[in-house]
């Protein structure tokens, strides 16, 4: 099912994993879906990695989501360093393998690669879009950064270049992860002043360990409130309450949004089936009154 068509019906639920290392076995991704399948997410983002290394561990895992689990997949696709030709011959094979929704991205340029030596049919996400939805029939979605992207210096710029994603095909957006929810109300603010109105799913990722913190803070452009600060310092050497209060703050995130009438919570997993349990668990009865509500208003 496309994914369009379900956030017209739903607040949806989703969750992101990631394939396994090049060097790594596959195997303990499979235990990983067997763990999130039961949960009944209304997607499953698989990533991509840098330069397509990980593309056909990604369409396999993919793939394996729809027919085995019976669940969306979305594929995430990137294409900073693909031909025409390249991406062609992925996505007429995608529909054998059950695949119909993907997540453009322009992806990271690998690291050491030669400029010179860098294929320039797509420059940026919009670019694969536009393409995808000009030779292809799937449902296309997009990222969108909150907090603006790390690599644009101005914040109207940074929005312009989301509209071209937009006018390119995307129908719906996921964000990238973020701590404080009224950055996300200031960028659909944004989005409102420039008539844009599409879905945008909230990625949310609850911090659970010093060492996943310290990573995704240098890795992401988000701010981190005061009050999880406060939470990250007070129990940084006890492992299990860090974990716990994570979870706790994610929760509170994640109902603040959805009371804020947020599209849909995205979790970033981390290939850690027990941590969106958890999530899970506490927002399962709040997503059901959400939809239930939206279903009784359309009714009448």
């Amino acid at each position: 099912m496309y994914i369009s068509e379900l956030l017209r019906e739903k607040k949806v639920l989703s969750f992101e994993i990631f394939p396994p290392k090049q060097t790594s076995s596959v195997e303990g991704i499979y235990d990983t879906i067997d763990a999130l399948a039961p949960l009944r997410p209304d997607f499953i983002s698989v990533t991509y990695g840098a330069g397509g290394s990980t593309s056909k561990t990604t369409e396999k895992i993919a793939s394996l989501i729809e027919t085995k689990y019976n669940l969306n997949a979305l594929m995430h696709l990137t294409c900073i360093d693909s031909s025409k030709e390249q991406m062609d011959e992925m996505l007429n094979d995608l529909p054998n393998k059950n695949i119909s929704n993907i997540l453009a991205l322009r992806g990271d340029i690998p690291k050491g690669a030669e400029e010179r030596n860098r294929i320039r049919d797509f420059q940026y996400a919009s670019d694969l879009a536009e393409y995808i939805r000009k030779h292809h029939v799937f449902c296309v979605g997009g990222a969108c950064y909150p907090e603006g992207h790390p690599e644009c210096p101005y914040p109207e710029q940074d929005i312009e270049n989301l509209l071209w994603k937009l006018d390119a095909g995307v129908s719906f957006l996921v964000t990238q992860l973020f701590f404080d929810n009224d950055v996300l109300y200031r960028f659909k603010e944004k989005l409102q002043k420039a008539n844009v109105d599409i879905p945008i799913i909230a990625g949310i990722m609850p911090l659970t360990n010093q060492s996943q913190i310290e990573k995704m803070l240098a890795l992401s452009n988000a701010t981190v409130p005061k009050n999880l600060v406060r939470i990250i310092h007070k129990f940084e050497h006890n492992a299990e309450a860090l974990k716990d209060a994570g979870i706790a703050y994610a929760t509170q995130q994640s109902i603040d949004l959805l009371t804020h009438g947020v599209d849909g919570i995205h979790i970033y997993t981390m290939n850690k089936p027990q941590i969106a349990k958890d999530l899970v668990r506490n927002l399962d009865s709040l997503l059901y009154a959400t939809n239930s509500r939206n279903k009784n208003v359309s009714n009448y």
